[in-house]
């Protein structure tokens, strides 16, 4: 376990440490969170906000069944990249700030922030990726591995910046691969570890 950042403040149970997560699909891994937030005694984080970019997903549906509040956030019909990023990243920045968002943690959100939000928000950035890092970043990490006879995967939990799955490294869980895995099958046996993995990594990092 690498060593936390200490420029958030520590949560208690009175107080816990006020979070949002970020979703673009199904939202298994947020739903993990919550099921745990809820299940434990002094919980010292909450999950106080959900962003969707993708008002399609599944992942909205059951924020709401925790009563959790919901903004859906699609990108903006301007043309220009750079003016559409900055438009989005700016709604966003009003809702975390709408919210007291204290630690933004990205469940399953593919989307690239820019440099300056990471920047705004350094070290306060959690994100779980679906394979041991530094190897295998990006969007299709399962396939990755799969295709590079590695016999070792798992996840990763890692500060986010500016970088495709480039920042510090917090925590991993490994998980064998073998040799009839398939994406999904591969999938499935990274899943039960990240959502075991992400809510632990949060306590400590909010203790």
């Amino acid at each position: 376990m690498a060593q936390f950042s200490d420029n958030h403040r520590t949560g208690s149970e009175a107080k816990p440490l006020r979070c949002a997560v970020l979703i673009s699909g199904s939202g298994t891994g947020m739903q993990a969170l919550l099921n745990y937030q809820k299940s434990k005694s002094a919980c010292t984080h909450q999950t106080n906000l959900v962003v969707c970019n993708n008002p399609e997903a599944g992942g909205i549906k059951i924020a709401e069944s925790f009563e959790i509040p919901v903004k859906i956030l699609p990108l903006p019909k301007i043309e220009d990249k750079i003016q559409r990023r900055l438009n989005h990243e700016y709604q966003l920045s009003k809702y975390l700030e709408e919210y007291d968002i204290e630690l933004i943690i990205l469940s399953g959100y593919m989307r690239l922030l820019s440099e300056e939000f990471v920047e705004r928000w350094n070290m306060k950035i959690l994100n779980i990726h679906p394979s041991l890092l530094p190897n295998f970043p990006g969007a299709h990490a399962h396939r990755d591995v799969l295709s590079s006879g590695v016999k070792i995967s798992g996840c990763s939990v890692h500060y986010v910046d500016a970088g495709m799955d480039t920042g510090q490294i917090i925590a991993q869980r490994k998980v064998p691969v073998f040799s009839d895995d398939t994406i999904e099958t591969l999938s499935q046996r990274v899943k039960i570890e990240e959502h075991i993995l992400y809510p632990q990594v949060i306590d400590l990092l909010s203790s």
